[in-house]
């Protein structure tokens, strides 16, 4: 059984919706926070596990999410919006402090 065939049948008896990009952009948007997070070296780089500083990675991967979120942002809850421009803003602040140091 292959992947799609296990999504298929481990949502059996659930309704299947089509495919949300937003909601997809999302889990993108997360998974680049943890990467930037990761060349601010303020986290282990997830495969070597030590802390490997790259601040113009890191200043690409913060103008990456913030970008999606500016496009994602209007289709959000209150929540997610206030969660969304939270991690925009402590990564830029994150990226000011450690140019500056």
């Amino acid at each position: 059984m292959n992947g799609s065939d296990e999504h298929a049948a481990g949502a059996a008896g659930e309704e299947k919706k089509p495919v949300d990009l937003p909601e997809i952009l999302g889990y993108m948007l997360q998974q680049l926070t943890e990467i930037t997070w990761q060349k601010l070296g303020l986290q282990p780089d997830y495969l070597t596990g030590k802390i490997e500083p790259d601040l113009a990675q890191a200043k690409l991967g913060i103008d990456v999410i913030s970008h999606v979120a500016s496009l994602i942002e209007p289709k959000l809850d209150e929540a997610d919006r206030r969660v969304l421009n939270n991690t925009v803003r402590d990564l830029r602040l994150n990226y000011v402090n450690r140019v500056s140091s």
